[in-house]
């Protein structure tokens, strides 16, 4: 771990890098291409050549007139705002013309527009300028190295596929992170993390486990009876009773930041003590709350609770979302189990969340510790590989190698990029789109939630994970209502009908709306992007690829063709969120906008002919 010194000498240097300049432009770009495709600002536009010349307009501090200009396309995957990477955004003002390198100043000149929150505007500006010191760090130590993506392994990838989200401006903001926090515990720097081990009042604490398993089971796999032993000892020499508490790991910058300040009253009140690190060693998966064990791989992923701010999100884990995991784990697999063509074709993986303990100390205030001691235990995916196959993390399928080589060309080279897109089509993407449609049940199928499972970079089958806050289900359109858990018996909170709302919605247009939006906006739609602009691979032809992928899914039973029909994924536009409106609206409860689908020029003539007759 480096000194505090060399931490400062790293930012310094990192500041005055090329890195610096490249990341800038990236955020630039992401910037104004989610401000121009969320109306949040209306440019002038002029066709230069194939391409569009988009103008912003805006005034400075002494009110006078400021373009920033740019290249870009729109392009067919959502009627996305593309901008050319190998052109600047430039700043024309009464002091001239130059290249835009002042993210706030970009905010101050054009974003300060009606509907804008001056309070937010502020906010994120320090959202935008924290991921530029964030990445400028990571890109710059990466560019020190001389890794080749593909002599890592998956588990390796988490931290080395370092590229962010493509379309969110604040992609690594992480807000609570100073840049010696983020040296130490970002996964781009792959630092070993050994987390605390706290002893809680079970009284205060909620615990839920997969019916198969007990808590305390589950405890002595992942830390052995010599260790949960030594921590009863520690309990009971300390005067405590151990069967009034349980153990839980949290993270040791959450231990310093936000539990240590609180903890001589938590102490004084036995309802918590500290116990110690843990012997195993972790490293952060992207998300940075999700811990994988380098000390015994086999072992499960822990993901903690943090507060931190990341890609404009809370990385806290809420009691009453942190204990509904291993329910829904539960009922995902049944419902896999149960379906032929997901368990012994799709041989579909479900990384369970097979624990969940939350600390939820009932006061008469609102106490400092709420959601911020909690705890997800979910399966490694090591334990699902069958010999011969490796992983990639999905988000990894659009990054690039350090000279700017796409990390998949290899595997393009060798099997064809019409032959490779087809396979990931039909092994990694049917079975999302078979949940949601035969089965009822969407998930938020985001890059980071999805994993690749190949045979020498041929996909093979999937994994998805993370479950406990991102299934949606409208329960008339269950496959099999009977099976799904009622959630009022999880957590009191969901006798709240607009708590239920978060998994149970009354219509299906949500459940469209999440695997349009999580599945093909977010995460196939780069691909098809990426794959026109680096090999001229038509987006066009992409899409239509992935119309017909599903149009054979759908003619394997007559049963599908009805539950496809009714979710609708040919539908001409769809909803989806205005992530950058959100950070800068007055009001941004269900900010979204309509945007054109691209598979709805690709409809199936029997799939059309379904909906002309309902529509009469």
């Amino acid at each position: 771990m480096a000194s505090s010194w060399q931490q400062d000498l790293i930012a310094l240097q990192a500041l005055k890098s090329e890195s610096c300049v490249q990341v800038r432009r990236r955020i630039f770009r992401q910037l104004v291409e989610s401000v121009i495709y969320e109306g949040i600002v209306v440019p002038h536009s002029e066709p230069v050549g194939d391409a569009i010349r988009f103008g912003l307009q805006g005034q400075d501090a002494e009110g006078r007139a400021v373009t920033y200009l740019c290249l870009g396309k729109q392009k067919l995957t959502f009627g996305r705002i593309r901008l050319q990477e190998d052109v600047p955004l430039v700043r024309n003002g009464s002091d001239g013309e130059a290249e835009a390198v002042s993210l706030r100043l970009f905010i101050q000149e054009v974003l300060n527009v009606p509907g804008t929150d001056a309070n937010k505007l502020g906010s994120f500006t320090e959202e935008l300028e924290h991921t530029l010191l964030k990445d400028t760090m990571a890109q710059y130590v990466r560019m020190l190295g001389d890794t080749d993506l593909h002599q890592l392994s998956g588990e390796e990838l988490e931290s080395a596929v370092m590229d962010g989200h493509r379309y969110h401006p604040s992609y690594k903001s992480r807000i609570g992170f100073d840049y010696g926090d983020h040296l130490t515990y970002g996964p781009e720097f792959a630092q070993d993390v050994q987390p605390l081990w706290l002893a809680v009042s079970k009284v205060e604490s909620r615990i839920a486990v997969l019916p198969s398993l007990t808590f305390d089971g589950l405890l002595r796999e992942e830390l052995g009876n010599e260790v949960v032993e030594s921590f009863r000892e520690h309990l009971q020499s300390e005067g405590f009773d151990p069967e009034a508490y349980a153990f839980v790991p949290v993270h040791p910058w959450q231990w310093r930041r936000i539990i240590a300040p609180a903890y001589a009253e938590e102490l004084n009140k036995k309802r918590m003590i500290l116990l110690g690190p843990s012997e195993d060693v972790y490293r952060a998966q992207q998300s940075i709350r999700t811990l994988s064990n380098r000390t015994s791989p086999q072992k499960t992923y822990v993901k903690l609770s943090m507060n931190l701010l990341n890609t404009s999100s809370s990385r806290q884990l809420l009691p009453h979302y942190t204990v509904t995991a291993p329910v829904l784990s539960a009922w995902l697999q049944t419902l896999v189990d149960g379906d032929p063509y997901l368990k012994d074709e799709a041989k579909l993986i479900l990384l369970r969340e097979v624990a969940a303990l939350s600390y939820d100390s009932q006061g008469s205030t609102p106490s400092p510790l709420y959601a911020a001691i909690g705890c997800i235990w979910r399966e490694s995916l090591h334990g699902y590989l069958q010999a011969g196959e490796g992983t990639v993390p999905f988000y990894a399928l659009c990054t690039l190698e350090r000279d700017g080589t796409p990390f998949i060309e290899p595997w393009l080279q060798t099997y064809g990029i019409e032959s490779w897109v087809n396979r990931l089509l039909e092994r990694c993407i049917l079975p999302v789109l078979h949940l949601a449609a035969v089965h009822g049940v969407a998930t938020e199928s985001h890059a980071q939630n999805m994993v690749m499972v190949h045979r020498d970079g041929l996909p093979e089958r999937l994994a998805l994970k993370d479950f406990h806050e991102d299934v949606l289900y409208q329960r008339s359109f269950l496959s099999r209502p009977d099976l799904c858990p009622d959630l009022t018996q999880v957590h009191e909170r969901y006798v709240l009908k607009e708590e239920r709302a978060n998994f149970e919605v009354e219509d299906i247009a949500p459940l469209r709306y999440l695997t349009l939006g999580a599945l093909f906006f977010v995460n196939l739609g780069e691909l098809a992007m990426m794959l026109q602009d680096r090999y001229g691979f038509e987006e066009e032809q992409f899409w239509q690829m992935t119309a017909a992928c599903i149009h054979r899914h759908i003619e394997r039973d007559s049963h599908f063709q009805k539950r496809f029909d009714t979710l609708d994924l040919f539908t001409p536009t769809t909803r989806v969120e205005q992530l950058t409106h959100k950070r800068l609206a007055l009001q941004t409860k269900g900010l979204s906008h309509e945007v054109p689908n691209p598979l709805s020029a690709f409809l199936p003539n029997s799939y059309r002919t379904n909906r002309e007759e309902i529509s009469l």
